[in-house]
């Protein structure tokens, strides 16, 4: 298994179906509860370990995880709501030096229940026409409202893997 990847690239079938954005919302749907389950009752040595040389700790994952589910909840309401709109891309690197990264895991948990909650609200209300609707990145990479919902997923799944990892070891 290649840690980087614990649970496989991201993959997005050809056409998506309303039954395949449901799948991925029921997962997010029960995140924080299996996010909780992993890391409510770790010290802080538990929460400083990595899952590779190099890697984030499982502290900084959960922020990451924050940080990055509220820019990818933001582009997928712009692409329900605008024509196609531009977006910014957000330097993770740079978001995770932030010194709100430095706070208790709870904040970033407790944003997570709201962000999720509202994701799987407009999950369960997508229709097949909105799948196609698409935002750009401004790196000029084009990503429908079907991918981003995919994405969401196994981006939470894909670090809740990495804890697991580190908190193996």
């Amino acid at each position: 298994m290649d840690v980087r990847y614990p649970i496989g690239k991201l993959q997005v079938p050809k056409k998506v179906s309303l039954e395949n954005i449901q799948e991925w919302i029921k997962e997010i749907e029960t995140y924080t509860i299996r996010l909780r389950e992993t890391v409510d009752s770790l010290n802080d040595e538990e929460l400083s370990r990595t899952y590779r040389d190099g890697s984030w700790t499982v502290h900084q994952l959960v922020h990451h995880i924050a940080d990055s589910q509220l820019n990818m909840y933001q582009r997928l309401k712009l692409a329900l709501t605008d024509e196609n709109p531009t977006v910014p891309a957000f330097d993770q690197e740079k978001w995770a030096i932030q010194p709100d990264t430095k706070l208790l895991i709870e904040s970033s948990i407790k944003i997570l229940e709201g962000i999720n909650e509202r994701i799987v609200s407009l999950g369960y209300s997508l229709t097949e026409e909105q799948l196609d609707r698409a935002f750009t990145l401004q790196e000029n990479d084009k990503i429908t409202v079907a991918t981003k919902v995919a994405k969401l997923a196994w981006h939470e799944e894909h670090h809740l893997a990495h804890m697991k990892i580190a908190l193996s070891k």
